[in-house]
Protein backbone atom coordinates (compact mmCIF):
# COMPACT_ATOMS: atom_id res chain seq x y z
CA UNK A 1 0.00 0.00 0.00
CA UNK A 2 1.33 3.44 -0.97
CA UNK A 3 0.51 6.18 1.56
CA UNK A 4 1.24 9.91 1.39
CA UNK A 5 1.87 11.70 4.68
CA UNK A 6 0.99 15.41 4.29
CA UNK A 7 2.33 17.73 6.99
CA UNK A 8 0.73 21.13 6.34
CA UNK A 9 0.37 24.57 7.93
CA UNK A 10 -3.29 25.54 8.37
CA UNK A 11 -5.05 28.82 9.22
CA UNK A 12 -7.81 28.67 11.84
CA UNK A 13 -11.17 29.44 10.28
CA UNK A 14 -9.75 29.97 6.79
CA UNK A 15 -11.73 27.17 5.20
CA UNK A 16 -10.99 28.18 1.63
CA UNK A 17 -7.22 28.19 2.14
CA UNK A 18 -7.20 24.98 4.17
CA UNK A 19 -9.44 23.16 1.70
CA UNK A 20 -7.40 24.25 -1.31
CA UNK A 21 -4.19 23.18 0.38
CA UNK A 22 -5.62 19.75 1.16
CA UNK A 23 -6.92 19.30 -2.40
CA UNK A 24 -3.53 20.25 -3.88
CA UNK A 25 -1.89 17.52 -1.78
CA UNK A 26 -4.54 15.00 -2.84
CA UNK A 27 -3.80 15.77 -6.49
CA UNK A 28 -0.10 15.27 -5.82
CA UNK A 29 -0.84 11.95 -4.16
CA UNK A 30 -2.95 10.87 -7.14
CA UNK A 31 -0.07 11.69 -9.47
CA UNK A 32 2.04 9.30 -7.40
CA UNK A 33 -0.66 6.60 -7.65
CA UNK A 34 -1.09 6.57 -3.88
CA UNK A 35 -3.80 4.54 -2.19
CA UNK A 36 -4.22 6.81 0.82
CA UNK A 37 -3.25 10.30 1.98
CA UNK A 38 -3.17 11.37 5.64
CA UNK A 39 -3.58 14.91 7.04
CA UNK A 40 -3.30 16.18 10.60
CA UNK A 41 -5.79 16.68 13.44
CA UNK A 42 -8.45 19.39 12.83
CA UNK A 43 -6.88 20.24 9.48
CA UNK A 44 -10.23 21.34 8.04
CA UNK A 45 -10.71 24.24 10.45
CA UNK A 46 -7.26 24.65 12.02
CA UNK A 47 -6.30 23.88 15.61
CA UNK A 48 -7.07 25.03 18.26
CA UNK A 49 -10.29 26.69 17.08
CA UNK A 50 -11.44 27.17 20.69
CA UNK A 51 -14.81 28.93 21.03
CA UNK A 52 -15.21 29.16 17.27
CA UNK A 53 -16.57 25.61 17.47
CA UNK A 54 -19.50 26.94 19.52
CA UNK A 55 -20.78 28.67 16.38
CA UNK A 56 -23.16 26.50 14.41
CA UNK A 57 -22.11 28.25 11.20
CA UNK A 58 -18.46 27.34 11.87
CA UNK A 59 -19.33 23.65 12.14
CA UNK A 60 -21.46 23.92 8.99
CA UNK A 61 -18.44 25.27 7.12
CA UNK A 62 -16.38 22.29 8.33
CA UNK A 63 -18.91 19.89 6.82
CA UNK A 64 -19.11 21.96 3.62
CA UNK A 65 -15.32 21.70 3.25
CA UNK A 66 -15.46 17.94 3.77
CA UNK A 67 -18.17 17.73 1.09
CA UNK A 68 -15.84 19.49 -1.34
CA UNK A 69 -12.80 17.39 -0.44
CA UNK A 70 -14.60 14.05 -0.65
CA UNK A 71 -15.26 14.68 -4.36
CA UNK A 72 -11.49 14.31 -4.84
CA UNK A 73 -11.48 11.09 -2.78
CA UNK A 74 -12.65 8.94 -5.67
CA UNK A 75 -9.88 6.43 -6.38
CA UNK A 76 -7.81 7.50 -3.37
CA UNK A 77 -8.71 7.44 0.35
CA UNK A 78 -8.29 10.62 2.38
CA UNK A 79 -8.02 11.05 6.15
CA UNK A 80 -8.79 14.53 7.47
CA UNK A 81 -9.48 15.94 10.93
CA UNK A 82 -12.53 18.09 11.84
CA UNK A 83 -15.24 18.52 14.48
CA UNK A 84 -18.15 16.09 14.20
CA UNK A 85 -21.60 16.68 15.67
CA UNK A 86 -22.77 14.36 18.43
CA UNK A 87 -26.22 13.01 17.52
CA UNK A 88 -26.87 11.86 21.09
CA UNK A 89 -28.80 14.09 23.43
CA UNK A 90 -26.33 13.53 26.25
CA UNK A 91 -22.81 14.87 26.53
CA UNK A 92 -21.06 17.59 24.55
CA UNK A 93 -22.35 18.65 21.16
CA UNK A 94 -19.18 17.73 19.28
CA UNK A 95 -16.49 15.11 18.86
CA UNK A 96 -12.90 15.71 17.80
CA UNK A 97 -12.93 13.45 14.75
CA UNK A 98 -10.97 11.85 11.92
CA UNK A 99 -12.96 11.41 8.71
CA UNK A 100 -12.07 8.57 6.34
CA UNK A 101 -13.15 9.59 2.83
CA UNK A 102 -13.24 7.19 -0.11
CA UNK A 103 -15.25 6.75 -3.32
CA UNK A 104 -16.59 10.28 -2.77
CA UNK A 105 -18.19 9.24 0.51
CA UNK A 106 -17.55 9.46 4.24
CA UNK A 107 -16.82 5.79 4.82
CA UNK A 108 -15.81 5.97 8.50
CA UNK A 109 -15.42 8.46 11.33
CA UNK A 110 -13.11 7.90 14.30
CA UNK A 111 -13.64 9.99 17.43
CA UNK A 112 -10.97 11.06 19.88
CA UNK A 113 -11.10 9.38 23.28
CA UNK A 114 -8.32 10.87 25.39
CA UNK A 115 -9.14 14.57 25.48
CA UNK A 116 -6.28 16.61 26.97
CA UNK A 117 -7.31 19.09 29.63
CA UNK A 118 -4.02 20.57 30.82
CA UNK A 119 -1.71 23.47 30.01
CA UNK A 120 -2.85 25.01 26.67
CA UNK A 121 -5.43 22.26 26.11
CA UNK A 122 -9.06 22.42 27.17
CA UNK A 123 -10.72 19.88 24.90
CA UNK A 124 -13.20 18.76 27.57
CA UNK A 125 -14.69 22.23 27.23
CA UNK A 126 -15.75 21.43 23.66
CA UNK A 127 -15.71 17.71 22.90
CA UNK A 128 -17.29 14.49 24.04
CA UNK A 129 -14.97 11.45 24.39
CA UNK A 130 -15.49 8.56 21.97
CA UNK A 131 -17.68 5.68 23.08
CA UNK A 132 -17.15 3.20 20.25
CA UNK A 133 -14.04 2.06 18.40
CA UNK A 134 -13.73 0.13 15.15
CA UNK A 135 -10.97 -0.61 12.67
CA UNK A 136 -11.35 0.59 9.09
CA UNK A 137 -11.22 -2.02 6.34
CA UNK A 138 -9.41 -0.67 3.30
CA UNK A 139 -7.89 -2.62 0.39
CA UNK A 140 -7.44 -5.74 2.44
CA UNK A 141 -5.92 -3.94 5.42
CA UNK A 142 -7.44 -3.18 8.81
CA UNK A 143 -6.51 0.35 9.94
CA UNK A 144 -6.58 1.43 13.59
CA UNK A 145 -7.25 5.16 13.20
CA UNK A 146 -6.67 7.29 16.31
CA UNK A 147 -6.25 10.96 17.16
CA UNK A 148 -3.35 12.57 19.04
CA UNK A 149 -3.24 11.37 22.66
CA UNK A 150 -5.24 8.25 21.85
CA UNK A 151 -1.91 6.78 20.71
CA UNK A 152 0.20 8.49 23.38
CA UNK A 153 -1.60 6.74 26.19
CA UNK A 154 0.26 3.65 27.39
CA UNK A 155 -2.57 2.43 29.58
CA UNK A 156 -1.00 3.67 32.84
CA UNK A 157 -2.32 7.25 32.86
CA UNK A 158 -5.11 7.65 35.47
CA UNK A 159 -6.58 10.53 33.45
CA UNK A 160 -7.57 8.08 30.74
CA UNK A 161 -9.70 5.13 31.81
CA UNK A 162 -9.93 3.75 28.28
CA UNK A 163 -7.06 3.06 25.93
CA UNK A 164 -8.50 3.01 22.38
CA UNK A 165 -5.68 0.92 20.95
CA UNK A 166 -6.24 -1.82 23.53
CA UNK A 167 -9.82 -2.10 22.28
CA UNK A 168 -8.89 -1.86 18.61
CA UNK A 169 -6.29 -4.61 19.02
CA UNK A 170 -9.16 -7.06 19.64
CA UNK A 171 -10.13 -6.47 15.99
CA UNK A 172 -6.65 -7.49 14.77
CA UNK A 173 -5.55 -4.33 12.91
CA UNK A 174 -2.68 -4.43 10.44
CA UNK A 175 -1.47 -0.87 10.98
CA UNK A 176 -1.94 2.27 13.10
CA UNK A 177 -2.55 5.77 11.76
CA UNK A 178 -2.57 8.68 14.19
CA UNK A 179 -3.41 12.26 13.27
CA UNK A 180 -2.21 14.84 15.76
CA UNK A 181 -1.74 18.46 16.75
CA UNK A 182 1.09 18.20 19.26
CA UNK A 183 2.69 21.57 20.13
CA UNK A 184 6.38 22.26 20.37
CA UNK A 185 8.25 22.92 23.56
CA UNK A 186 11.96 22.57 24.15
CA UNK A 187 11.54 19.60 26.53
CA UNK A 188 9.22 17.68 24.23
CA UNK A 189 11.26 16.93 21.12
CA UNK A 190 12.54 13.45 21.95
CA UNK A 191 9.83 12.80 24.52
CA UNK A 192 7.10 12.67 21.87
CA UNK A 193 9.10 10.33 19.67
CA UNK A 194 9.81 7.99 22.57
CA UNK A 195 6.15 7.78 23.59
CA UNK A 196 5.07 6.93 20.06
CA UNK A 197 7.84 4.37 19.69
CA UNK A 198 6.77 2.76 22.97
CA UNK A 199 3.31 2.21 21.51
CA UNK A 200 4.75 0.58 18.40
CA UNK A 201 6.79 -1.74 20.61
CA UNK A 202 3.66 -2.51 22.63
CA UNK A 203 1.32 -3.27 19.73
CA UNK A 204 3.89 -4.50 17.17
CA UNK A 205 2.18 -2.69 14.30
CA UNK A 206 3.54 -0.15 11.82
CA UNK A 207 2.54 3.43 12.68
CA UNK A 208 2.03 6.53 10.57
CA UNK A 209 1.91 9.66 12.74
CA UNK A 210 0.90 12.97 11.08
CA UNK A 211 1.51 16.05 13.21
CA UNK A 212 0.44 19.64 12.59
CA UNK A 213 2.99 22.31 11.71
CA UNK A 214 2.77 26.09 11.94
CA UNK A 215 1.98 28.68 14.57
CA UNK A 216 -1.45 29.68 15.83
CA UNK A 217 -0.80 32.90 17.81
CA UNK A 218 1.05 31.62 20.89
CA UNK A 219 1.17 27.89 20.12
CA UNK A 220 3.80 26.55 17.72
CA UNK A 221 3.41 23.15 16.09
CA UNK A 222 6.73 21.78 14.93
CA UNK A 223 5.60 18.98 12.62
CA UNK A 224 8.29 16.27 12.73
CA UNK A 225 5.74 13.64 11.65
CA UNK A 226 6.93 10.05 12.08
CA UNK A 227 6.69 6.63 10.41
CA UNK A 228 7.68 3.42 12.24
CA UNK A 229 7.68 -0.10 10.91
CA UNK A 230 6.21 -2.97 12.96
CA UNK A 231 9.57 -3.57 14.63
CA UNK A 232 9.68 0.04 15.90
CA UNK A 233 12.40 1.12 13.51
CA UNK A 234 11.99 4.80 12.65
CA UNK A 235 11.82 4.95 8.85
CA UNK A 236 10.71 8.55 8.22
CA UNK A 237 10.83 11.78 10.16
CA UNK A 238 9.47 14.80 8.33
CA UNK A 239 10.94 18.27 8.69
CA UNK A 240 10.59 20.40 11.79
CA UNK A 241 8.89 23.81 11.56
CA UNK A 242 7.95 23.60 7.89
CA UNK A 243 5.55 21.84 5.56
CA UNK A 244 6.66 18.49 4.19
CA UNK A 245 5.36 15.41 2.39
CA UNK A 246 6.52 11.80 2.53
CA UNK A 247 5.73 8.83 0.28
CA UNK A 248 5.41 5.63 2.30
CA UNK A 249 5.32 2.14 0.86
CA UNK A 250 3.86 -0.29 3.37
CA UNK A 251 4.80 -3.91 2.82
CA UNK A 252 2.41 -6.80 3.45
CA UNK A 253 4.58 -8.00 6.34
CA UNK A 254 4.32 -4.66 8.17
CA UNK A 255 7.67 -3.37 7.03
CA UNK A 256 8.32 0.00 5.42
CA UNK A 257 10.14 0.32 2.11
CA UNK A 258 12.69 2.85 3.37
CA UNK A 259 16.04 3.07 5.10
CA UNK A 260 15.98 2.93 8.90
CA UNK A 261 16.74 6.32 10.48
CA UNK A 262 16.83 5.06 14.06
CA UNK A 263 16.80 1.39 15.05
CA UNK A 264 14.23 -0.02 17.46
CA UNK A 265 16.76 -0.54 20.25
CA UNK A 266 17.18 3.22 20.63
CA UNK A 267 14.88 5.30 22.84
CA UNK A 268 12.67 2.52 24.13
CA UNK A 269 12.20 4.39 27.43
CA UNK A 270 10.36 7.68 27.71
CA UNK A 271 12.75 10.50 28.74
CA UNK A 272 11.59 12.82 31.50
CA UNK A 273 11.45 16.59 31.44
CA UNK A 274 14.64 18.23 32.78
CA UNK A 275 14.53 18.40 36.56
CA UNK A 276 16.84 21.38 36.63
CA UNK A 277 17.16 24.45 34.47
CA UNK A 278 19.54 24.16 31.52
CA UNK A 279 19.47 27.39 29.45
CA UNK A 280 21.39 25.90 26.54
CA UNK A 281 18.86 23.07 25.99
CA UNK A 282 17.64 22.85 22.37
CA UNK A 283 18.41 26.49 21.54
CA UNK A 284 18.41 25.85 17.74
CA UNK A 285 14.86 24.51 17.96
CA UNK A 286 13.76 27.44 20.16
CA UNK A 287 15.19 29.78 17.53
CA UNK A 288 13.26 28.05 14.72
CA UNK A 289 10.05 27.98 16.78
CA UNK A 290 10.16 31.72 17.49
CA UNK A 291 10.96 32.57 13.88
CA UNK A 292 7.98 30.47 12.74
CA UNK A 293 5.82 32.05 15.44
CA UNK A 294 6.59 35.57 14.22
CA UNK A 295 6.24 34.66 10.55
CA UNK A 296 2.88 32.91 10.90
CA UNK A 297 1.45 35.58 13.19
CA UNK A 298 2.15 38.22 10.58
CA UNK A 299 1.19 36.12 7.55
CA UNK A 300 -2.10 34.83 8.96
CA UNK A 301 -3.08 38.26 10.30
CA UNK A 302 -2.07 39.84 6.97
CA UNK A 303 0.47 42.10 8.68
CA UNK A 304 3.64 42.83 6.75
CA UNK A 305 5.93 45.07 8.80
CA UNK A 306 7.19 45.19 12.38
CA UNK A 307 8.64 47.90 14.57
CA UNK A 308 10.93 47.40 17.57
CA UNK A 309 12.39 49.69 20.20
CA UNK A 310 16.13 49.07 19.94
CA UNK A 311 17.95 49.96 23.16
CA UNK A 312 21.36 48.42 22.66
CA UNK A 313 20.42 45.73 25.17
CA UNK A 314 20.38 41.96 24.73
CA UNK A 315 16.59 41.50 24.58
CA UNK A 316 15.87 44.03 21.86
CA UNK A 317 18.93 42.82 19.92
CA UNK A 318 17.79 39.19 19.87
CA UNK A 319 14.20 40.21 19.09
CA UNK A 320 15.38 42.35 16.17
CA UNK A 321 17.52 39.54 14.76
CA UNK A 322 14.66 37.03 15.04
CA UNK A 323 12.22 39.44 13.40
CA UNK A 324 14.57 40.13 10.49
CA UNK A 325 14.94 36.40 9.94
CA UNK A 326 11.17 35.85 10.03
CA UNK A 327 9.97 38.88 8.06
CA UNK A 328 12.95 40.06 6.02
CA UNK A 329 15.26 42.84 7.12
CA UNK A 330 13.51 45.43 4.95
CA UNK A 331 10.24 44.84 6.84
CA UNK A 332 11.57 45.48 10.35
CA UNK A 333 12.12 49.04 11.52
CA UNK A 334 14.12 49.78 14.65
CA UNK A 335 13.64 52.97 16.65
CA UNK A 336 16.50 54.07 18.90
CA UNK A 337 15.21 56.37 21.67
CA UNK A 338 18.11 57.56 23.79
CA UNK A 339 17.62 59.65 26.93
CA UNK A 340 19.99 61.54 29.20
CA UNK A 341 20.51 58.25 31.05
CA UNK A 342 21.41 56.24 27.95
CA UNK A 343 25.07 55.34 27.70
CA UNK A 344 27.04 56.23 24.58
CA UNK A 345 27.86 52.57 23.95
CA UNK A 346 24.16 51.60 24.00
CA UNK A 347 23.34 53.92 21.11
CA UNK A 348 26.49 52.83 19.25
CA UNK A 349 25.70 49.13 19.83
CA UNK A 350 22.11 49.54 18.63
CA UNK A 351 23.25 51.33 15.47
CA UNK A 352 25.90 48.71 14.78
CA UNK A 353 23.33 45.93 15.21
CA UNK A 354 20.99 47.44 12.60
CA UNK A 355 23.91 47.98 10.24
CA UNK A 356 24.90 44.32 10.68
CA UNK A 357 21.33 43.18 10.02
CA UNK A 358 20.68 45.70 7.27
CA UNK A 359 17.30 46.80 8.64
CA UNK A 360 16.08 50.43 8.54
CA UNK A 361 16.40 52.38 11.78
CA UNK A 362 15.77 55.87 13.15
CA UNK A 363 17.03 57.78 16.17
CA UNK A 364 14.42 59.74 18.12
CA UNK A 365 15.71 61.31 21.33
CA UNK A 366 13.21 61.36 24.21
CA UNK A 367 15.17 63.91 26.27
CA UNK A 368 13.02 66.96 25.43
CA UNK A 369 9.75 65.01 25.70
CA UNK A 370 10.81 63.55 29.05
CA UNK A 371 11.82 66.90 30.47
CA UNK A 372 8.51 68.41 29.37
CA UNK A 373 6.69 65.63 31.21
CA UNK A 374 8.67 66.42 34.37
CA UNK A 375 7.93 70.12 33.97
CA UNK A 376 4.19 69.47 33.72
CA UNK A 377 4.27 67.08 36.67
CA UNK A 378 6.42 69.25 38.95
CA UNK A 379 3.50 71.14 40.57
CA UNK A 380 2.16 67.77 41.68
CA UNK A 381 5.36 65.85 42.34
CA UNK A 382 6.82 68.94 44.10
CA UNK A 383 10.16 68.04 45.67
CA UNK A 384 9.53 64.35 46.14
CA UNK A 385 12.66 62.31 45.42
CA UNK A 386 13.30 60.74 41.99
CA UNK A 387 11.94 57.18 41.93
CA UNK A 388 10.18 54.63 39.74
CA UNK A 389 7.60 57.23 38.65
CA UNK A 390 10.21 59.24 36.74
CA UNK A 391 11.80 56.05 35.44
CA UNK A 392 8.51 54.80 34.04
CA UNK A 393 7.72 58.12 32.36
CA UNK A 394 10.70 57.38 30.11
CA UNK A 395 9.48 53.87 29.32
CA UNK A 396 5.95 55.07 28.57
CA UNK A 397 7.30 57.89 26.41
CA UNK A 398 9.11 55.29 24.33
CA UNK A 399 5.97 53.16 24.17
CA UNK A 400 3.97 56.17 22.94
CA UNK A 401 6.50 56.95 20.25
CA UNK A 402 6.63 53.35 19.05
CA UNK A 403 2.85 53.14 18.86
CA UNK A 404 2.73 56.47 17.01
CA UNK A 405 5.08 55.07 14.35
CA UNK A 406 3.08 51.82 14.30
CA UNK A 407 -0.24 53.64 13.77
CA UNK A 408 1.10 56.06 11.19
CA UNK A 409 2.92 53.53 9.02
CA UNK A 410 1.00 50.30 9.68
CA UNK A 411 3.63 48.49 11.77
CA UNK A 412 3.01 45.88 14.47
CA UNK A 413 5.05 46.52 17.60
CA UNK A 414 7.02 43.48 18.72
CA UNK A 415 7.54 43.27 22.47
CA UNK A 416 11.04 42.47 23.72
CA UNK A 417 10.35 41.49 27.38
CA UNK A 418 11.83 38.17 28.51
CA UNK A 419 10.30 35.61 30.86
CA UNK A 420 12.51 36.55 33.83
CA UNK A 421 11.29 40.15 33.64
CA UNK A 422 7.64 39.19 33.14
CA UNK A 423 7.82 36.75 36.04
CA UNK A 424 9.15 39.32 38.49
CA UNK A 425 7.25 42.36 37.23
CA UNK A 426 10.43 44.06 36.04
CA UNK A 427 8.67 46.00 33.32
CA UNK A 428 6.46 49.04 32.82
CA UNK A 429 2.80 48.66 31.95
CA UNK A 430 1.96 50.66 28.81
CA UNK A 431 5.68 51.24 28.32
CA UNK A 432 8.17 48.47 27.58
CA UNK A 433 5.35 45.95 28.10
CA UNK A 434 3.46 47.34 25.09
CA UNK A 435 3.25 45.34 21.87
CA UNK A 436 1.18 43.07 19.67
CA UNK A 437 3.25 39.90 20.15
CA UNK A 438 5.68 38.78 22.85
CA UNK A 439 8.71 37.36 21.07
CA UNK A 440 10.90 36.42 24.05
CA UNK A 441 8.22 36.21 26.73
CA UNK A 442 8.75 32.46 27.17
CA UNK A 443 12.56 32.64 27.27
CA UNK A 444 14.40 33.30 30.49
CA UNK A 445 17.14 35.92 30.42
CA UNK A 446 19.87 33.30 30.39
CA UNK A 447 18.17 31.61 27.41
CA UNK A 448 18.15 34.97 25.61
CA UNK A 449 21.94 35.06 25.97
CA UNK A 450 22.14 31.53 24.56
CA UNK A 451 19.99 32.62 21.60
CA UNK A 452 22.38 35.53 21.02
CA UNK A 453 25.33 33.13 20.95
CA UNK A 454 23.48 30.90 18.49
CA UNK A 455 22.65 33.86 16.23
CA UNK A 456 26.35 34.75 16.26
CA UNK A 457 27.52 31.17 15.67
CA UNK A 458 28.57 31.81 12.06
CA UNK A 459 29.40 35.51 12.17
CA UNK A 460 28.95 38.47 14.48
CA UNK A 461 25.41 39.74 14.02
CA UNK A 462 24.82 40.95 17.56
CA UNK A 463 27.75 43.14 18.68
CA UNK A 464 29.85 41.43 21.33
CA UNK A 465 29.47 44.36 23.69
CA UNK A 466 25.70 43.82 23.82
CA UNK A 467 26.31 40.26 25.01
CA UNK A 468 29.14 41.02 27.43
CA UNK A 469 27.91 44.16 29.21
CA UNK A 470 25.85 44.06 32.39
CA UNK A 471 22.12 44.29 31.59
CA UNK A 472 20.45 47.60 32.46
CA UNK A 473 17.16 49.38 31.77
CA UNK A 474 19.12 52.68 31.77
CA UNK A 475 16.30 54.65 33.37
CA UNK A 476 18.63 56.32 35.88
CA UNK A 477 22.38 56.88 36.15
CA UNK A 478 24.48 53.73 36.61
CA UNK A 479 21.40 51.51 36.84
CA UNK A 480 21.84 47.72 36.68
CA UNK A 481 19.17 45.01 36.59
CA UNK A 482 20.73 43.52 39.71
CA UNK A 483 19.74 46.67 41.64
CA UNK A 484 16.19 45.29 41.56
CA UNK A 485 16.61 41.60 40.77
CA UNK A 486 18.79 38.70 41.92
CA UNK A 487 21.54 37.56 39.56
CA UNK A 488 19.85 35.98 36.56
CA UNK A 489 21.71 32.68 36.96
CA UNK A 490 20.06 32.18 40.36
CA UNK A 491 16.77 33.84 39.47
CA UNK A 492 16.12 31.69 36.41
CA UNK A 493 16.85 28.43 38.24
CA UNK A 494 14.28 29.25 40.92
CA UNK A 495 11.72 30.55 38.44
CA UNK A 496 12.07 27.32 36.43
CA UNK A 497 11.25 25.23 39.50
CA UNK A 498 8.23 27.36 40.37
CA UNK A 499 6.79 27.87 36.87
CA UNK A 500 7.84 24.91 34.71
CA UNK A 501 8.25 22.28 37.43
CA UNK A 502 5.31 23.61 39.51
CA UNK A 503 7.24 23.24 42.77
CA UNK A 504 6.06 25.02 45.90
CA UNK A 505 8.32 27.16 48.12
CA UNK A 506 9.22 24.37 50.55
CA UNK A 507 10.05 21.99 47.72
CA UNK A 508 12.34 24.58 46.11
CA UNK A 509 14.07 25.36 49.40
CA UNK A 510 14.64 21.62 49.94
CA UNK A 511 16.75 21.65 46.76
CA UNK A 512 19.27 23.87 48.55
CA UNK A 513 18.20 27.31 47.37
CA UNK A 514 18.47 30.18 49.86
CA UNK A 515 15.13 30.38 51.72
CA UNK A 516 14.81 34.19 51.87
CA UNK A 517 15.72 34.39 48.17
CA UNK A 518 13.06 31.83 47.27
CA UNK A 519 10.44 33.72 49.28
CA UNK A 520 11.42 37.01 47.66
CA UNK A 521 11.31 35.66 44.10
CA UNK A 522 8.04 33.75 44.47
CA UNK A 523 6.41 36.76 46.10
CA UNK A 524 7.45 38.89 43.10
CA UNK A 525 5.96 36.36 40.71
CA UNK A 526 2.60 36.23 42.46
CA UNK A 527 2.29 39.97 43.08
CA UNK A 528 2.81 40.75 39.39
CA UNK A 529 0.15 38.50 37.92
CA UNK A 530 -1.96 41.61 37.32
CA UNK A 531 0.72 42.92 34.95
CA UNK A 532 0.99 39.69 33.00
CA UNK A 533 -2.79 39.57 32.70
CA UNK A 534 -2.55 42.72 30.57
CA UNK A 535 0.32 41.49 28.43
CA UNK A 536 0.19 40.56 24.74
CA UNK A 537 0.23 36.94 23.42
CA UNK A 538 3.57 35.17 23.95
CA UNK A 539 5.15 32.66 21.55
CA UNK A 540 5.23 29.45 23.58
CA UNK A 541 8.49 27.45 23.58
CA UNK A 542 8.51 25.98 27.10
CA UNK A 543 6.28 23.40 28.80
CA UNK A 544 4.70 26.17 30.90
CA UNK A 545 4.38 29.62 29.36
CA UNK A 546 2.60 32.65 30.73
CA UNK A 547 -0.81 33.04 29.13
CA UNK A 548 -3.42 30.39 28.32
CA UNK A 549 -1.27 27.57 29.69
CA UNK A 550 -0.77 29.08 33.17
CA UNK A 551 -3.94 30.25 34.86
CA UNK A 552 -3.49 31.53 38.40
CA UNK A 553 -5.59 34.04 40.35
CA UNK A 554 -4.59 37.70 40.16
CA UNK A 555 -5.55 38.26 43.80
CA UNK A 556 -4.35 34.90 45.12
CA UNK A 557 -2.44 34.68 48.43
CA UNK A 558 -0.86 31.24 48.10
CA UNK A 559 2.53 32.07 49.65
CA UNK A 560 1.34 33.83 52.81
Amino acid sequence: MKIILAQQNYHIGNFKSNTNKIIEAIQLAKNKNADLIVFSEMCICGYPARDFVDFNDFINKCYESIDVIKQYANDIAVIVGAPDRNPAREGKDLFNAAFFLYQKEIKNIAHKTCLPNYDVFDEYRYFEPAYNWNVINFKGKKIALTICEDIWNLGDNPLYRICPMDILMNQQPDMMINISASPFDYTHIEDRKAIIKANVLKYKLPLIYCNAVGSQTEIVFDGASLVFDKDANLCYQLSQFKEDIAEINLKDNGGIDADVIEPAIAMTNRPIDPLYYTPELNIPQIYEAIVLGIKDYFTKMKFTKAIIGSSGGIDSAVTLALACKALGKENVRAILMPSEFSSTHSRYDAEKLSKNLGNPYDIVSIKKIYNQFLKELKPYFKDLPFNVAEENVQSRTRGNLLMAFANKFGYILLNTSNKSELATGYGTLYGDMAGGLGVLGDCYKTQVYELAKFINSENEVIPKNIISKAPSAELRHDQKDTDSLPEYDNLDKILYQYIERVKGPNEIKAQGFDAPLVDRILSMVNKNEYKRNQFCPIIRVSPKAFGVGRRVPIVGNYLN
